[in-house]
């Protein structure tokens, strides 16, 4: 399946610390976020991918059209260093398709932007661009296929911290409960999609309000809850959290690391 990556936003919360690049582009090791998120999607085989640019798209056209495999791979060096010999390669069977989708455009509008490039493909794959997971990719997919809804998402628990308040009669409240004590889940950025979701798209639309409204009216919308790993990088809190994890490696999402064989069990899908 094509993946179409949303990576047009300004991320404001994490500008400052980082030269103002795009938020999928904030360096996680020697590569960006966004980098990551593909290795993920590859890892599944889905190698083919569009990216809907926006704020400083430029950067990213320029990592992507100047991209040098040894920064992130072991390589043998000689001759005096005229010879490099990559010893693996990062994005030998990718499909990179880059669209300037606008500047000031939301997720709806971009997806819209985008639709003459996914115009043979009955279902396809797309993400916000700045979560990272271990969740089974599949496991959304054959939501997506058994339920015979238009689309799907994978759902988590959210990853930071806040309390929620009950609030009683005559302005008292009645209880105080952390965030990850309650039965409360977030859409994690995972979509799987029908062709049949632009149906419900109507103009300047936000993917998930509008139309995500018009698919649960209709019993269209599925979600895939998910108990394992996730982190939205968000804020340069949850940069840190993702860099630790990463330096103690392999990381939670970096399931193309793990050695061939029996697989550490991942963790189950929530009870739904």
């Amino acid at each position: 399946m094509k993946v179409v990556l949303f990576c047009g936003g300004q991320g404001l919360r994490m500008r400052g610390g980082n030269n103002d690049l795009p938020k999928p582009m904030v360096p996680l090791g020697p590569r960006p976020i966004l980098w990551h998120l593909m290795k993920y999607y590859a890892h599944f085989g889905h190698t083919e991918f569009i990216l809907c640019l926006g704020h400083k798209g430029a950067t990213i056209k320029e990592f992507f059209a100047g991209y040098q495999e040894w920064i992130s791979n072991d390589f043998v060096l000689s001759g005096g260093g005229a010879r490099l010999e990559l010893l693996k390669r990062d994005m030998d069977d990718w499909r990179i398709t880059l669209v300037d989708t606008g500047l000031h455009a939301n997720i709806g509008e971009r997806l819209v932007a985008v639709r003459p490039f996914l115009k043979d493909d009955e279902m396809f794959l797309a993400n916000y661009s700045d979560g990272l997971t271990d969740c089974p990719l599949p496991a959304i997919t054959e939501r997506l296929r058994t339920t015979g809804a238009v689309a799907a998402c994978m759902t988590a628990r959210p990853n930071f911290s806040l309390h929620l308040v009950h609030h009683a009669e005559g302005g008292l409240v009645n209880g105080v409960l952390d965030a990850d004590q309650a039965d409360l889940w977030i859409n994690a950025g995972f979509f799987a999609f029908r062709q049949e979701i632009f149906d419900y798209i109507r103009p300047g639309e936000e993917l998930v309000l509008e139309p995500f409204s018009r698919l649960i009216a209709a019993r269209k919308l599925a979600a895939y809850p998910y108990s394992g790993f996730w982190r939205c990088c968000d804020t340069f809190k949850d940069l840190q959290t993702l860099e630790n994890l990463l330096a103690h490696g392999p990381a939670p999402w970096e399931l193309w690391r793990r050695p061939a064989g029996p697989q550490r069990q991942l963790a189950p899908a929530a009870a739904e």
